[in-house]
């Protein structure tokens, strides 16, 4: 059960972001703490994190935004949900919340990208179709394994659910991505449940997916050895980590336990394979990979560009 805390934010709701697949787009989370609860979550070990079970809703959320719209000098051309929350959680308030900011954002002629293992209500999945060339879609799934979904994201969309999403929002004309993110190894990355994956995610219409391997912080080991019970699966990724580096990343600028250079490049390398069977085109998050690639994984999708770059987060007049 998930307790919902109203609170009235502080700070900007439209705020930079430290990903490199971030810097010209800002981002927007409607919580603090997020009802998915997925175990690799890195958002449980901010300072700010209200703690398990606890959702923070920034109720003044959409009266900022217009104050700040009507502000801004320059409005930004897209918006992207949600780098430390899910945008689709199971809680009502929230999408509520959500809907209503895309409705504001959509009025104003600003396009929403976001990433996503939520299930999106109806009328939010309507509302997206209607505006679909101002949308960029990415919907996180990293295996159709029904028992290491349920273990690893409790309180998310089923995996069904979220196949029929993107075929949905593909069909509609929506930019849509599939994110297999994180690669948990040895769990995830066989050669028989990545074609799985892949034919699903073609058979919905998916063209392209961004990936990356699970990364160890603290918190994530912590959640992992509270929460997965299953010893044999427990042991069998964590005993791929058993020379794992520290890798500072572009993301938030910090560092985080990882899989070696040579591990990670074989995974890709075998994922790539699976995806190319089926026409469907990898890119690597370089944000939490920056020893192997550079560039972007384009987590908020591609956008025209403007001769002249907005200045995105420019204080309010």
């Amino acid at each position: 059960m998930v307790t919902l805390i109203r609170a009235d934010r502080r700070s900007a709701v439209l705020t930079p972001s430290s990903l490199a697949c971030l810097l010209h787009i800002p981002t927007v989370n409607l919580t603090s703490g997020c009802a998915h609860g997925c175990l690799y979550c890195y958002a449980q070990g901010y300072s700010t994190h209200p703690g398990k079970d606890k959702v923070v809703l920034y109720q003044n959320t959409l009266e900022k935004l217009k104050s700040e719209l009507t502000h801004k000098r320059m409005k930004p051309w897209a918006v992207y949900f949600s780098p430390s929350s899910d945008f689709f959680q199971p809680v009502p308030e929230v999408l509520e919340l959500g809907y209503c900011i895309l409705e504001i954002l959509f009025s104003k002629d600003i396009g929403v990208a976001f990433l996503s293992k939520g299930r999106i209500p109806e009328k939010t999945m309507n509302l997206l179709l209607s505006h679909a060339d101002k949308v960029r879609a990415q919907i996180g799934i990293i295996t159709l394994d029904e028992d290491i979904q349920r273990i690893f994201e409790p309180n998310t969309a089923s995996l069904s659910v979220r196949l029929n999403q993107m075929a949905r929002l593909a069909a509609g004309g929506v930019a849509t991505k599939a994110r297999l993110d994180p690669i948990l190894p040895g769990l995830t990355d066989t050669p028989n449940m990545l074609g799985q994956l892949f034919s699903a995610l073609s058979t919905a219409g998916v063209k392209s997916a961004a990936i990356s391997t699970l990364f160890l912080r603290p918190s994530v080991l912590e959640s992992l050895r509270s929460h997965v019970h299953d010893h044999g699966i427990f042991k069998k990724l964590l005993d791929s980590y058993g020379d794992a580096k520290r890798l500072a990343i572009h993301a938030e600028h910090s560092s985080v336990m990882a899989l070696p250079q040579k591990k990670r490049e074989k995974i890709y390398t075998r994922v790539r394979h699976a995806a190319e069977k089926f026409g469907i085109d990898i890119s690597v998050c370089s944000c939490k990979n920056p020893d192997l690639n550079s560039g972007t994984c384009n987590i908020s999708g591609t956008w025209p560009k403007c001769d002249t770059q907005p200045k995105l987060f420019d204080k309010e007049d």
